[in-house]
């Protein structure tokens, strides 16, 4: 356990000791909210408000507060999984340097040697994460703050299990990497395509039907419905209230992918923890099991 927590703090150190790594580890989050609210801002309000009915007004500040949890949701969705793609660019780095040959020759066992990448990288994208996060609370403070505090600890939960997921798949991922071009070129795929992919840029609604369910397989996709689920209940709960019908409601939810259906059944906010939580299991397990027999091999 000694022996862990030494690797932990020695990855965490070099991994802020390198100002490339941290510094765009850390402004990417927030130049994506600045590019969500300037370009996709107008675009969500558009679509949301065409599901108002005409004889319906809602405030301003309401529909700020709407807007802003689904950007809110977005962001966060994407940033929790590239960022810690950003992050673990230390165990590939390591390879380049030649540091992680010097340390397969100590007498550390190589499952604590991946625990301890995994750990490090969990908790660099963590502090980055729960700054965006911050960040965005401040938003929403400023346009229209309507979620409850309940939800506030839900949103934070939802950060920690998104970023323990996005940490062990670029762990899987990077464990087959050797050089710092193809860390880079992972990098670019990783956040070109995730945030299609798991209906951060685009609801996974409007896809087709087909898309829809081979989507529905991937655990990104619920990840990124918890935290519409979380940013957005207050808001819509508020404006059922001012006088939304619940019909309205209920197509604002199915739009945005706080209602996810899975070959037509609606999937419980229990089941979608399940399935992140679970696929986290997963992939820590193999990401272990491959650095055991790859080292071995």
């Amino acid at each position: 356990m000694n022996t862990l927590k030494i690797m932990i703090k020695r990855n965490i150190k070099a991994y802020f000791k390198d100002p490339a790594l941290f510094w765009t580890s850390l402004i990417t989050p927030l130049i994506l909210l600045l590019l969500y609210i300037t370009f996709l801002g107008n675009v969500y309000r558009m679509t949301l408000t065409g599901f108002f009915p005409q004889n319906v007004v809602m405030s301003e500040s309401l529909i700020d507060g709407l807007v802003g949890g689904q950007l809110f949701s977005s962001l966060l969705a994407v940033c929790c999984v590239t960022v810690a793609f950003c992050s673990n660019m230390l165990m590939v780095q390591d390879k380049v340097s030649g540091a992680h040959n010097d340390m397969m020759i100590t007498p550390v066992s190589r499952s604590t040697l991946a625990l301890a990448y995994y750990i490090s990288s969990a908790i660099c994208t963590l502090i980055i994460c729960f700054v965006a996060t911050g960040a965005c609370f401040i938003y929403l403070g400023i346009v229209g703050f309507y979620i409850p505090f309940t939800d506030v600890l839900l949103l934070l939960l939802d950060v920690f299990i998104i970023v323990m997921f996005g940490t062990a798949l670029s762990s899987v991922v990077n464990i087959f990497l050797s050089t710092q071009g193809q860390i880079s070129a992972v990098g670019s795929i990783v956040s070109s395509c995730y945030g299609f992919i798991c209906g951060a840029y685009m609801p996974i609604s409007s896809f087709s039907v087909g898309l829809q369910r081979v989507l529905g397989f991937l655990p990104g996709t619920y990840a990124t419905s918890l935290l519409r689920n979380h940013a957005m209940n207050g808001v819509l709960a508020e404006m059922n209230a001012s006088g939304l019908p619940q019909s309205a409601i209920t197509a604002i939810r199915d739009s945005v992918d706080c209602n996810i259906y899975f070959f037509g059944s609606q999937v419980s906010v229990g089941v979608m923890y399940a399935v992140v939580v679970g696929t986290v299991a997963i992939l820590i397990g193999a990401f272990v099991l491959i650095n055991v027999l790859k080292n071995k091999k």
